[in-house]
C-alpha cells in the first residue's frame, strides 16, 4: 500500500507542462552504513500523470494498492541536500502495483520461451 503525498509539476520538452503524484511506502527500518545505528525511513517515487493541478491536490492522502520499489538503472549522479556531496547511484524507486508485480514475477520474457 502507498500513500500519495504531494504531486510536482514538470515541463515537456516541447514546453507543456504535467503533474506527478509522489506516492510513499510504508515505514521501512534500516542500518546505516555510516554509523550502524538503526534508522527509520519510507521510499517514495513520482508517478506521471494526466491530471490537472485541482486533481493532484484533490488526491493528496489517497491510497493505492502497490509498493515503492528498488530498481536497477544506468548510473547517475546525485547532490545530496543537506552536505552538497555529490554521489553516483545505479538505481532509482519506481511504483509497482501489484497487478504488475504479478506479471512481472509470473511471465516470462520471449526470448526465454523455447
Amino acid at each position: 500500500m502507498v500513500t500519495i503525498v504531494d504531486y510536482k509539476s514538470f515541463e515537456k520538452e516541447n514546453g507543456e507542462n504535467f503533474f506527478g503524484l509522489v506516492v510513499q511506502g510504508g515505514v521501512e527500518s534500516v542500518k546505516s552504513g555510516k554509523t550502524g545505528k538503526m534508522y527509520l525511513t519510507a521510499k517514495s517515487a513520482t508517478v506521471p500523470t494526466t491530471f490537472n493541478e485541482s486533481v493532484c491536490k484533490s488526491l493528496l492522502g489517497s491510497t493505492l494498492e502497490g509498493s515503492v520499489r528498488k530498481i536497477e538503472c544506468d548510473s547517475y549522479e546525485y547532490t545530496i541536500k543537506d552536505t552538497g556531496e555529490i554521489i553516483e547511484l545505479k538505481h532509482r524507486y519506481e511504483y509497482v502495483s501489484d497487478e504488475m508485480e504479478i506479471i512481472q514475477k509470473n511471465v516470462l520474457e520471449v526470448d526465454v520461451v523455447l
